[in-house]
């Protein structure tokens, strides 16, 4: 009898990960034959010689002792007022330990918070281009993720009205990913008083994406948005990973805040859903504390002469030299999201770009239109290289362009 594979579920087919999909297992099998892949597909600080504060690693360790048994499952109650004490000093007037949920990580979270919310067929409203996760979450949770513009030349900053018009009495909530990933913007109160005020028309739940909260450049100032939402729900979530550099472990938590009346019910799903997963990783929880608590130590990478800085303005250096390249200054975060010219280069496709420039230059980028977008002309890279690699790569990317411009095959079909 001949062996039929295993039924999976239909609603993969509608999700795309590509930050670790298709492109990376193929820079996987060209590292497996001995060539030297720069990887610049994840915001992963570990792989690039970054390290964790050391009083937040010797926190984890001096903890190991008491991080053998399942804590509570929101989690370690000293680490949820730590967090709630931040969102209190940030203007949120409702955060308190009982509204703080710690995960594994924030992805995680995402999965658990849109999982508690959304019924088959309810709407949630995802910036373009927005962190796949995002989009991939509401779908495989039934929902419909619909997706609201934030275009270059609009320095990919969304439009309150834009949104505002995307409402159906099917929708949710509103995904705010600030600072931005993939485009490092940063997006000022006054554009965020404005989509508070959509959420308020529509009684719509906020949800707010803050990994990145500390990592800003030049005069760029993080603006929370619970302080803004007031009475309003709103989830905002946090984490290790980006900030004190920790993506290994896997520590995130979102905070609730808002009405009682509003909130009440959404947080005994949580409470619901997080016992069902026991809790998040113990020994990771010890670091939120001295995290929180202790030294700033993003500032200085972040500041002109700083590791990032200087890897941000070895990007914006790269472009203003290119022929090819242009790109929106990121004032946050730890990407560039990089356009190609369409007069140089008008069939340019980002995919098969991609996989030219990692088969000829070994550099592995993310194609734009990974992160839900029509347009196929842009892509991202991670600002995590010093600035010689940062240089390097750049070289590699303008030779991997001028090759498709000189070339009678058409880009969409270069492989």
């Amino acid at each position: 009898m001949p062996q039929r594979p295993v039924h999976t579920s239909s609603r993969l087919s509608e999700v795309r990960y590509e930050i670790r999909g298709t492109l990376s297992h193929r820079a996987r099998d060209l590292e497996a034959e001995g060539r030297q892949i720069v990887r610049l597909n994840i915001g992963n600080p570990g792989a690039f010689g970054f390290e964790t504060p050391v009083h937040i690693r010797e926190a984890v360790t001096r903890s190991l002792p008491k991080s053998e048994a399942y804590c509570q499952q929101q989690g370690l109650l000293a680490a949820r007022q730590t967090i709630a004490y931040q969102q209190v000093t940030r203007g949120s007037t409702t955060a308190t330990a009982d509204r703080v949920f710690i995960g594994n990580g924030v992805s995680e979270l995402i999965d658990l918070s849109l999982r508690a919310l959304l019924e088959p067929g309810d709407e949630v409203l995802v910036p373009a281009p927005d962190y796949p996760l995002w989009t991939a979450a509401t779908i495989l949770n039934g929902g419909r993720a619909v997706h609201y513009p934030c275009p270059a030349d609009r320095g990919h900053l969304p439009d309150a009205a834009e949104i505002d018009a995307l409402v159906t009495p099917r929708t949710r909530a509103i995904v705010l990913i600030n600072p931005n990933n993939p485009t490092g913007a940063n997006y000022p109160r006054a554009l965020l008083e404005a989509i508070v005020a959509v959420a308020a028309r529509h009684r719509l739940v906020l949800m707010a994406d803050e990994i990145y909260d500390g990592i800003l450049y030049d005069e760029a100032r993080f603006q929370p948005l619970a302080a803004l939402a007031g009475d309003l729900p709103c989830i905002s979530f946090g984490g290790l990973s980006k900030v004190h550099r920790a993506c290994g472990y896997r520590v995130g938590w979102f905070t609730v805040s808002g009405s009682e009346a509003r909130v009440h019910d959404m947080l005994r799903a949580f409470d619901l859903l997080a016992a069902l997963r026991l809790c998040g990783n113990v020994p990771g929880q010890w670091a939120i504390q001295p995290a929180l608590e202790g030294p700033d130590t993003i500032r200085e990478l972040t500041a002109p002469g700083g590791r990032l800085y200087e890897s941000r303005r070895a990007v914006l250096d790269a472009v203003a030299r290119s022929e090819f390249l242009d790109v929106v200054a990121p004032s946050g975060a730890l990407y560039a999201f990089l356009g190609i010219a369409p007069n140089r280069l008008p069939q340019i496709d980002d995919e098969a770009f991609a996989l030219h420039l990692l088969e000829t230059e070994d550099v592995l980028i993310v194609p734009g239109s990974s992160f839900n977008v029509a347009y196929r002309n842009r892509f991202r890279i991670t600002l995590l290289p010093d600035a010689a690699m940062i240089a390097d790569v750049f070289a590699r990317i303008e030779r991997a362009l001028a090759r498709l411009a000189e070339s009678a095959i058409p880009s969409r079909h270069v492989a």
